[in-house]
């Protein structure tokens, strides 16, 4: 168990002004057994830790904010900055390229996002995901940001898989060649809904400036993918954070609010830009 419990339990005692026992009455647990966890913490229980995060949060103690906030003052600089990195389960060891599935928005890679919220999110449907803080130090790397643009787009279906006849187009082939010798890519998160419009971009049925502007409808913010082992060697793991069953409601609602507004931006981004632009027989002829 390498979540930093004791470290939050001391936060939540302080923050609540609780004693022992009372902390041990909170979670359904007997101050000897807290006492126990003190020796060997990998003797709590899973439900024991799930009731400690689970209370925190319900009485308003954003742990994993607090965290963020003090890594943010501690380690963020010119040449570093502070990550996210959402898992279904956990990270076995270091991270490692080879893991990755080769059909994510870059391909093979260790993906992080900007947003403590949005890389939790995307997690929050599985039992047992949790949340990783990193350091990334930026020295001496090669790499290639992108925005919400043409060259984006048809990168996505690239590596997706959706591009089809339109694979050998010599826009893809000095695409893919631009990335080739890069250590790591920033570019905009893209979730189910963005790859739908992608794909109405990619099937001809918009152009890629109504593309363009219904993808910005939905911005998610950035996300860094770590392409090479000499970028995953200056990703630092700080802190591995529990994610509560409370919390991670809290960030799929919240999304789903955000899908629901976005969702008439898109409708009016797409008749409003109707015409303008090209279609993708057009860019990859």
């Amino acid at each position: 168990m390498d979540f930093p419990f004791w470290d939050d339990m001391e936060i939540v005692r302080e923050l609540l002004d609780m004693t022992m026992d009372e902390l041990a009455d909170a979670i359904g647990v007997s101050r000897m057994t807290i006492n126990r966890w003190k020796k060997d913490t990998d003797s709590i229980n899973p439900s024991h830790l799930a009731a400690f995060y689970s209370m925190a949060f319900r009485k308003g103690i954003r742990l994993n904010k607090i965290r963020e906030q003090l890594f943010r003052e501690d380690y963020t600089d010119d040449s570093h900055t502070i990550l996210f990195h959402g898992a279904k389960t956990y990270i076995e060891g270091l991270p490692d390229l080879q893991k990755s599935r080769k059909n994510n928005d870059f391909g093979r890679g260790f993906y992080c996002g900007e947003s403590l919220e949005q890389s939790a999110m995307f997690v929050s449907n599985y039992p047992d995901s949790s949340l990783y803080m990193v350091r990334f130090d930026k020295e001496n790397l090669a790499f290639k940001k992108f925005g919400v643009n043409r060259e984006w787009m048809i990168m996505i279906a690239y590596f997706r898989g959706r591009l089809g006849e339109f694979e050998q187009s010599s826009v893809v082939i000095e695409l893919i060649c631009a990335i080739r010798d890069i250590d790591y890519i920033i570019a905009p998160i893209a979730d189910n809904r963005m790859f739908e419009i992608i794909d109405s971009f990619i099937d001809g049925e918009i152009t890629d400036v109504q593309c363009r502007h219904c993808l910005s409808a939905t911005n998610l913010g950035n996300q860094y993918v770590f392409l090479t082992p000499k970028a995953l060697e200056q990703v630092e793991i700080l802190s591995h954070c529990y994610l509560a069953e409370e919390e991670k409601e809290h960030y799929l609602q919240s999304r789903k609010e955000s899908v629901e507004m976005n969702r008439d931006k898109v409708k009016i981004a797409r008749k409003q830009y109707r015409g303008q632009g090209q279609y993708i027989e057009e860019i990859l002829q």
